[in-house]
């Protein structure tokens, strides 16, 4: 199943992509949008021109498992994302996730405009990678 994951943030949003296998987690790119709700426009655009069957959005919970202001944001944008898409969305646990794609561009030596161009679709994709490593483990979930 081709699936999508999606780094929401105010500024830039990540997208990730899958292949039909789930094997491979891959950045795709990334949405400089302000506008919330054009943000939103601009990922369903994305779910259909890449034919994603599922999108998983980054549910940012804080380390002690408590839900901010940040989570509710990320699930009203999963909400509204719903009523534009014809394909499940999903919230997935992306603690850390953001801290993961700093390290592994840091070991690649992206620095700098390099690294703020990637980091978030960089996210993205240890979002999903999370996620398709889950689906793996637990095939009746």
């Amino acid at each position: 199943m081709k699936i999508m994951a999606v780094d929401y943030g105010d500024t830039r949003t990540g997208l990730a992509m899958c292949d039909k296998s789930e094997f491979l987690a891959s950045p795709l790119k990334i949405i400089t949008m302000k506008d919330f709700d054009r943000c939103i426009e601009m990922v369903a655009e994305e779910v259909k021109l890449n034919k994603a069957e599922m999108v998983v959005v980054g549910n940012p919970i804080n380390m002690n498992g408590t839900y901010g202001p940040r989570s509710e944001k990320c699930c009203l944008f999963a909400d509204k994302l719903r009523e534009l898409v014809d394909v499940e969305v999903k919230m997935w646990d992306e603690r850390s996730s953001t801290v993961s794609a700093i390290g592994i561009m840091n070991e690649n030596n992206k620095r700098g405009k390099k690294r703020k161009e990637s980091l978030d679709a960089v996210a993205a994709a240890i979002i999903l990678e999370s996620y398709l490593a889950y689906r793996k483990n637990h095939p009746d979930d």
